[in-house]
């Protein structure tokens, strides 16, 4: 069986019925305890992320979540429109059901208004009247909170209805028994029907909070096109993007999204892929230039051929990302998790003392009963449960916008307390695309020698090669024939063959005997790796081939240094040319010579010597590196291994996007701790308030209605962080 068969897949559940973060805990606990599998539940999102092995499978978590109250929906294609559909529906219904509770509570809670004064009490209403009033409050609009306790506690657990139901229920249960039997009491219909109405308009303020704290990934869906123009028998076809299968030919016309991603086959436009990388710039497209799905064309017409299409898509790859983290849990959660799963006990039995203590210390069982009630209704385990989820579901939206993909929310968590970074050359630093920057004659005129040293790279496939043969195809004035015999790579040393009878050699100096050439110490220590061409002892010809610095590393590498993060270069290169890049991006410590089975163990060196180790590259051989670090980053124009490994993805191949990612992880971190500290604050100032009798009911439901809007609209505030790399540059 295979490591990934072990580790069993992952399934998404749309959750119905959690109301608190004492529902989603206990959820959770009920899913972990069930046979294969391993859940991770989130309240913002109303999602359930399962990894199932053989022992369990998609019916065994519908009936484990039934069983604990709640209801599961497995997540496909189209069951986001049906969610948004049902909660637009139930949303609608909750308006009507609030407003007809304020109608039947102005009453209760206006005539307290009349009643300060020696003659208040002529101002109120019959009591039978107020009972009439406060019952459907009570048991028709206020429903939801019975059913939810009882779902709760036929579960094992209990949650915020056990709380509201309980706290409301004693006020009205209390007020009905004074107004039946004409006791000389006063009662409290306004507190428990108030209660419900603020409590009610706090949970419809939540779902319009929460609804927009996954705009980002809404936003991005409604990217994709419905349909595109494809080539059948010569005419062109519009069908459904679903129906496009890769290899097809498709055509975007001016001002027209991409369906899919694609290969311009002929044709020439500029594509906006903001969407993608944030950089709003156009980029200029021609025939073998790849486009993506749902980036914006410009005025020209492109000829593209599908590559990947449905989940094969750079975009849909960008939603599942994005989805997996906002479902993701922080570390810092755990602390909250742990509240909540005692949280409501713990208020149940507070209010029994409050309520045990006030009637010895008064002698009033109404003021007892009262003071009870508020502890019950102020106490909210909600604040807690939204805390951390709605920074973690707003921060990597923004990230998704700015080009920085976060796989998961321990990642993100990291990033912020990175001390020690490590980077890459070739591809990271660099551009990656090595030129031919140098000729130097010796034997040979240096247009020839580039011809000869092109026909003998022209099999390999070794970068330097590719420089080599693009540059000695540049001189060519036409085609040249002549065919290489006898070729032969010598790993690590370069290549050799014969051509036209004449056995040549091209490759390191130091294979050549010219390591201390006077030429080419010049050019190694200018940061060019350099190879010559030999026939026999004799040099034909010297060459430098340079991999430019990105424009923005030398800023992205100061940037980090002013976080306090120290920057090591990995490189394969040899030390003159490793020092003279370093020096060119501002950086002071760098591993030469770094084989690239070697990186892993670098970055476990420098782990060894404490703090956390962040990675970043963009090859296959970057992976193993990857891996071994605390965080990691994977530049988007890299390899689909490296993207794999890494915690973060840049699509922009920008080593700024590393600052970016950095600065995204401190502002989602920091209001992720003003939530708890909201939370916690509230709920240990409130509490006590409460047993005190320093809080009013009506005042307690207030305030607790709108800890949880205040922990979400507190997150919503991230939609304002922007990445600041974007200005000037």
């Amino acid at each position: 069986m295979t490591d990934e068969a072990d580790r069993g897949r992952v399934v998404e559940f749309a959750i119905g019925g959690m109301t608190c973060a004492a529902c989603s805990a206990r959820l959770e606990k009920v899913l972990n305890r069930q046979a294969g599998m391993q859940a991770n539940v989130n309240l913002a999102a109303e999602r359930a992320r399962v990894r199932l092995t053989e022992a369990a499978d998609e019916a065994a978590v519908v009936a484990a979540v039934a069983k604990a109250g709640f209801t599961a929906e497995l997540v496909d294609g189209q069951t986001r429109e049906r969610e948004k559909a049902e909660k637009l529906r139930v949303y609608q219904r909750e308006i009507r059901r609030f407003w007809i509770a304020v109608t039947l509570t102005l009453p209760l809670v206006g005539q307290m208004l009349f009643m300060f004064g020696e003659h208040g009490h002529l101002n109120e209403l019959p009591r039978w009247l107020q009972l009439v009033l406060a019952t459907p409050v009570q048991f028709w609009i206020g429903w939801r909170f019975y059913d939810g306790a009882y779902k709760a506690l036929r579960g094992g657990g209990a949650n915020m209805d056990v709380l509201v139901a309980l706290g409301t229920s004693m006020a009205w249960g209390f007020s009905t028994v004074v107004t039946l039997f004409g006791l000389n009491q006063h009662v409290y219909f306004e507190g428990g029907a108030a209660v419900i109405t603020l409590v009610l308009l706090g949970k419809l303020l939540e779902a319009r909070a929460k609804a927009r704290t996954s705009e980002a990934i809404e936003s991005l869906i409604r990217l994709q096109p419905k349909t595109a123009r494809v080539e059948r028998d010569g005419q062109w076809v519009e069908m459904a993007v679903e129906a496009l299968m890769p290899g097809d030919v498709f055509l975007v016309r001016p001002g027209e999204s991409v369906p899919v991603d694609g290969e311009v086959v002929d044709g020439e436009s500029s594509v906006n892929e903001a969407m993608l990388t944030g950089e709003s710039m156009p980029l200029g497209k021609r025939a073998g230039d790849k486009v993506f799905a749902a980036t914006a064309n410009g005025q020209g017409a492109l000829r593209c051929r599908a590559t990947g299409v449905g989940e094969h898509t750079l975009l849909a790859g960008i939603i599942r990302l994005v989805g997996e983290a906002q479902g993701s849990k922080a570390p810092v959660q755990r602390l909250a998790d742990r509240i909540s799963s005692i949280f409501v006990p713990t208020v149940c039995a507070i209010a029994l003392a409050t309520f045990v203590g006030w009637w010895i210390y008064s002698g009033d069982f109404a003021e007892a009963l009262v003071n009870a009630v508020a502890v019950l209704v102020i106490a909210c385990p909600c604040a807690l449960g939204l805390a951390t989820p709605t920074a973690i579901m707003v921060g990597t939206g923004q990230g998704a916008r700015a080009g920085i993909l976060v796989r998961n929310a321990e990642a993100l968590e990291r990033a912020e307390r990175i001390t020690v970074l490590a980077l890459d050359k070739t591809g990271t630093l660099t551009c990656g695309l090595p030129q031919v920057t140098d000729v130097v004659p010796r034997a040979l005129a240096g247009d020839e020698a580039l011809c000869l040293a092109a026909l003998l790279e022209q099999n390999s496939e070794h970068p330097l090669a590719k420089a080599v043969v693009a540059a000695g195809t540049a001189v060519q004035t036409g085609s040249d024939e002549r065919k290489v015999a006898g070729f032969k790579a010598i790993p690590g040393c370069g290549v050799e063959g014969e051509i036209d009878g004449r056995a040549l050699r091209l490759g390191s100096p130091t294979w050549l005997g010219l390591a201390a050439d006077s030429v080419v110490g010049e050019l190694q220590q200018a940061g060019k790796t350099v190879v010559a061409l030999n026939e026999g002892e004799s040099t034909l010809a010297i060459f430098a081939v340079a991999d430019a610095l990105r424009p923005s590393s030398r800023l992205a590498v100061s940037r980090l240094r002013e976080r306090g993060i120290r920057v090591v270069m990995l490189t394969g290169d040899n030390a003159a040319t490793a020092a003279a890049i370093a020096a060119e991006a501002g950086i002071d410590e760098f591993r030469a010579g770094i084989l690239p089975g070697d990186k892993a163990a670098a970055v476990q060196e420098l782990k060894a010597g404490g703090g956390v180790v962040a990675m970043v590259g963009d090859g296959i051989n970057d992976a193993p590196a990857l891996a071994a670090a605390d965080v990691s980053f994977a530049i988007g124009a890299g390899s689909d291994a490296a993207i794999e490994a890494a915690d973060l993805t840049l699509i922009r191949s920008d080593l700024l996007g590393v600052v970016d990612a950095i600065a995204l992880s401190a502002a989602t971190l920091g209001k992720i701790r003003q939530n708890l500290f909201f939370a916690f604050i509230y709920n240990v100032l409130g509490i006590p308030l409460a047993a005190l009798g320093w809080l009013n009911p009506v005042v307690a439901g207030a305030a607790m209605a709108m800890s949880s809007v205040s922990v979400v609209s507190n997150s919503l505030l991230l939609k304002r962080w922007r990445p600041k790399s974007q200005a000037g540059r």
